[in-house]
């Protein structure tokens, strides 16, 4: 079995410390070929993450979700996601945690996906609600039937116990956005003590009522910043511990007791300021924009993502080119972007 070094395998709870897993994580995109999105450009990856294992970078504590939302994760067969793990466990070297995202249609391939992760040497686990039929995904009633989620994560931690990071989004809720409430929180962590960082995919409010849950809780569960808009508001309230986004803002300050100091977003390499942050307005069209403006820095090659997910607009291209030139951020080429445009045949 493969190691990344930083954790190995994890027989029992008591070997899992949630101290290491305060870091500035970052979901990358996958590259796929421009002329086909079913497959994934492996070399382009590589480059993409090796371009972020500089030892500045790694200072600064980031570490890496391998097969994350913004990574297309959904739409990928099993022997991508364990090649797209094996890459960012390769260019981590043993550097930095590496976790792995876990979703499935149906259990089984959960516990699969996990053990999967497990083999490669994985540090832990990216787990994410259920997809599928409306009753567990757009209607599902999280606080009346926390079950749904709690029992997939108890029988993938039984099955393979490491540390489990939890993406929790659920059914839209004036109070916690698109987050999971509090009421089921709770349910989950007290069913799995695997479980060391919460992704805070909340508003405004939201955010504030969970991480103080989760500041309170029984044992340490690390706050993951996931909303770059509020990274400062969340500094000062004290309810940050690290990050799990794709992009890393200017962290100055004190986290959990040490200097994480200032690190740069993932695909500026700087801090995101108010110009940039407008790009992610849309939540909507979150990891279509993303992506976008990963290629349009010329990280990778191609905005393209495998359908059903969309294509860039015409109108969105434009405005993030804007953005990043406003913000005096280095874009591809007007040649290159025009050359792409045409070949996609975008709408407005």
């Amino acid at each position: 079995m493969a190691t990344n070094g930083t954790n190995g395998a994890h027989k029992n709870t008591s070997a899992i410390d949630p101290e290491k897993f305060k870091k500035l994580f970052f979901t990358p995109v996958v590259p796929f070929l421009h002329d086909d999105p079913y497959t994934i450009d492996y070399e382009n990856y590589r480059s993409f993450i090796h371009r972020f294992m500089k030892d500045e970078y790694l200072e600064q504590g980031i570490a890496i979700i391998a097969n994350p939302e913004a990574g297309e994760l959904f739409t990928l067969e099993r022997e991508e996601r364990k090649k797209v793990l094996q890459i960012c466990i390769e260019e981590a070297a043993g550097r930095c945690p590496v976790i792995a995202g876990v979703v499935h249609v149906h259990t089984k391939g959960y516990i699969k996906t996990a053990k999967d992760a497990q083999e490669l040497g994985a540090d832990g686990l990216f787990i994410f609600p259920p997809i599928g039929a409306g009753d567990i995904v757009a209607i599902w009633d999280s606080d009346k039937y926390p079950e749904i989620f709690s029992n997939i994560i108890q029988e993938v931690s039984a099955a393979v116990p490491l540390p489990i990071v939890i993406h929790p989004v659920g059914r839209y809720s004036i109070p916690f956005g698109q987050g999971l409430p509090i009421g089921t929180t709770k349910a989950i962590l007290d069913a799995c003590p695997n479980i060391v960082g919460w992704k805070m995919t909340y508003n405004f409010d939201g955010y504030r009522k969970i991480a103080r849950f989760l500041q309170r809780y029984s044992r340490p569960v690390n706050i993951l910043a996931a909303v770059g808009h509020y990274m400062h508001e969340n500094h000062a309230d004290r309810m940050f511990d690290g990050l799990a986004e794709g992009r890393l803002e200017d962290s100055n300050g004190s986290v959990g007791g040490r200097r994480l100091g200032r690190t740069a977003a993932v695909w500026t390499e700087r801090p995101v300021d108010d110009d940039l942050r407008s790009i992610f307005e849309d939540i909507g069209r979150l990891h279509v924009r993303y992506k976008t403006a990963v290629w349009l820095r010329g990280l990778i090659k191609t905005p393209v993502m495998r359908p059903p997910m969309p294509k860039p607009r015409l109108a969105e291209i434009r405005e993030i080119t804007q953005a990043l030139v406003g913000a005096k951020l280095e874009v591809i080429p007007e040649a290159k972007i025009q050359t792409t445009i045409k070949s996609l045949d975008l709408v407005l």
